[in-house]
Order: C-alpha cells, then sequence, then structure tokens
C-alpha cells in the first residue's frame, strides 16, 4: 500500500492570499518575532500578541483552498492510498480542501492553549480577547 508523505510551506497557502512570515512585505517586516510569537512576549504585552493573531485568523477565514489544496487532498481518493501532510502553516486551508490527515509543525490559528493547563486545547474560529477565559469569552460573531 503506497503511503504518500507531502511537507508543504508558505509557498502553498501564499497562492490563496495568505501572507508569508519571511517574504518581502512579510510578517516579520511589520513585528519582530520577539513581539508576537513568545511566551515572554505574551506576557509582557497580551494585547498585541492577541491582536497579531486575531488578524491572522481573520485573513484565513476570508481566503478559499487552492488547486495545491485540492490536488493533494485528491490523492486521498486513489484507492489503497494512504495520504499524510506535514506542513509548516498554521492555517487549515490542508482541511478544508479535504485532507484528513494533516499535522501542523507549527500549531494552528484556529487552536489555543491553555495558559493555566497546557494539555487543555480549545478551538477558536474567532478573536480572542485579553482576559479570554473560555472559548465562550471570544468575541461574539465570529466564524
Amino acid at each position: 500500500m503506497p503511503h504518500l508523505v507531502v511537507l508543504t510551506g508558505a509557498g502553498v497557502s501564499a497562492e490563496s492570499g495568505i501572507r508569508t512570515f519571511r517574504d518581502t512585505n512579510g510578517l516579520w517586516e511589520e513585528h519582530r518575532i520577539e513581539d508576537v510569537a513568545t511566551p515572554e512576549a505574551f506576557a509582557r504585552n497580551p494585547a498585541l500578541v492577541l491582536d497579531f493573531y486575531n488578524k491572522r485568523r481573520a485573513q484565513a477565514r476570508e481566503v478559499a483552498p487552492n488547486a495545491a489544496h485540492l490536488a493533494l487532498a485528491g490523492f486521498e481518493e486513489v484507492p489503497g492510498w494512504t495520504v499524510s501532510i506535514i506542513t509548516q502553516n498554521v492555517d487549515d486551508l490542508h482541511e478544508r480542501a479535504g485532507s484528513t490527515s494533516v499535522l501542523h509543525l507549527h500549531g494552528m490559528l484556529r487552536q489555543m492553549r491553555s495558559v493555566k493547563n497546557e494539555t487543555t486545547v480549545y478551538d477558536c474560529p474567532g478573536d480572542i480577547a485579553v482576559g479570554a477565559r473560555s472559548p465562550t469569552a471570544m468575541s461574539p460573531g465570529q466564524s
């Protein structure tokens, strides 16, 4: 039984309109990694960190999977094949295209981990407000 393993990165989702982190005019041109992507940054300025990721989630909600996402999902339809996708991307475009076995190396925008219990992970479809204690404390009307 063939097992296809695919590694994807920023280029796949960039075709859908997701901004990359490292390209010219990428997200790291606007923010220092240390200011928005570390536990220390969250401790210093949770509002800045949450705003940064809320904007990433909003952008991801506005785009659709592209031909590459759809083609990779299509391989799962080949009889006898097992397909695994390992991605550096934090969006959910592979899943929205129909892929069922996706490993996100850098986490996912649509999930948040509890700061009090790291084994607790919540689905996070919308914005997160400073002080949110659960998914029900997120901004209303987001999906």
